[in-house]
């Protein structure tokens, strides 16, 4: 039986109004706690959205 890796990316709105997106791709798990943190950090518009192996979200702006 084959695992699939899926990858997730996320973006974000820091609280100054700046839109931004993680460099690196994360596992699920990840992604979630990255996002806990992101709204610890009163960041808004926080967005997880599965990636193809190697590509890189762009912010949204």
């Amino acid at each position: 039986m084959a695992i699939t890796m899926k990858n997730f990316g996320i973006r974000w709105t820091d609280p100054d109004g700046t839109p931004r997106a993680a460099g690196v791709s994360y596992d699920r798990g990840s992604a979630d706690d990255r996002k806990k943190r992101l709204t610890a950090a009163k960041c808004d518009n926080i967005e997880i959205v599965e990636v193809k192996a190697g590509e890189r979200l762009q912010p949204k702006g």
